[in-house]
């Protein structure tokens, strides 16, 4: 296939994936149905087992792009958390996002265990949905019609924008645990204090740097803020992974520190970086959708449905009531 009919034919197959998930949403919202189902559904439809029939499987490709994504979705989530929120509910929020996470991860690990997976492999599980999806959470509390209360509604976000450092440590372990390799205590504990760390000094720190500079330098347009928060984005989260830290972690900070600042034309940034995470949110979803063979799931179904109702009904509640 040849320029430009390749570049075409890309543009289109994307056109059309967000066009239909973008008025599905519509749809799900009356269905009562999440609205990142819709989205995974529509990528499998469109995948190499679907009717659409578009060849996708390069993860490589798809950890690039959903890491971008939720770096988008993140920064959004803190530019729209007032500090003072955030403050009223860092306590609970890192509780949830360091103590919860390690408790929901035995419970699952347990249950999987008890379906037959081999301690390691269940381990694993346990410690890949132990967090909550952050692109998940902040999509649901911005679109569902929920009227939480504000502690609430913040505790839930503050929770998904800083748990990554306990699920990456979590993960990382169990991943050496089925590869047969072994790690000493204090190499996890130095790993994890340096995801911690990392993220939270990077993150701090280019957010206080972000809102001295937007009081010191005036730009000439409106429309380069957007442009700049989006390069401290990228900063802190390229900045605290080349150091060692939790990316994502450092993002959120970020924003929360940029928010609270001065910042000029603050509800047209808003809105740009509303649509970014939009925008980030639709083509991560229909991106996994299109990673998913159907044809792979069905021998799976009963032990993933049993560790998803038990992860939904017994372990996350039980975790949450314990911290």
């Amino acid at each position: 296939m040849t320029e430009p009919f390749a570049t075409g034919l890309l543009l289109t197959a994307m056109g059309v994936l967000l066009v239909a998930a973008a008025f599905a949403s519509r749809l799900s919202t009356r269905l009562g149905v999440p609205a990142v189902i819709v989205f995974l559904g529509l990528g499998m439809l469109a995948g190499s087992e679907g009717i659409g029939g578009i060849p996708f499987d390069d993860y490589d490709l798809a950890f690039r792009l959903g890491s971008i994504a939720l770096v988008l979705i993140l920064f959004d989530g803190g530019l729209n958390t007032p500090s003072g929120v955030f403050r009223r509910a860092a306590r609970r929020g890192s509780l949830l996002a360091s103590v919860a996470v390690v408790l929901t991860a035995v419970l699952v690990a347990g249950t999987s265990w008890l379906l037959g997976l081999s301690p390691a492999t269940a381990c694993l599980v346990g410690a890949v949905v132990s967090s909550t999806d952050a692109a998940a959470v902040f999509f649901a509390l911005r679109t569902s019609g929920m009227r939480l209360q504000q502690s609430t509604a913040a505790t839930l976000e503050v929770e998904s924008g800083l748990n990554d450092p306990m699920a990456m440590f979590l993960t990382i372990a169990a991943t050496e645990a089925v590869l047969g390799e072994s790690s000493t205590v204090a190499e996890f504990v130095r790993s994890f204090a340096i995801q911690l760390g990392g993220g939270l000094a990077v993150g701090w720190s280019l957010g206080r740097a972000a809102r001295l500079a937007f009081k010191v330098v005036q730009l000439p347009a409106a429309g380069l803020y957007p442009v700049v928060t989006l390069a401290f984005a990228c900063l802190s989260f390229g900045g605290a992974t080349l150091v060692g830290g939790s990316g994502f972690l450092a993002v959120y900070l970020t924003a929360i520190g940029i928010g609270g600042g001065l910042l000029p034309y603050r509800s047209g940034v808003r809105r740009v970086h509303d649509a970014l995470a939009s925008l980030s949110q639709l083509v991560m979803f229909l991106m996994l959708g299109l990673l998913v063979f159907p044809s792979r799931l069905a021998p799976a179904a009963g032990q993933g449905l049993a560790i998803a109702l038990a992860l939904a009904f017994l372990a996350r509640p039980a975790a949450v009531l314990a911290t």
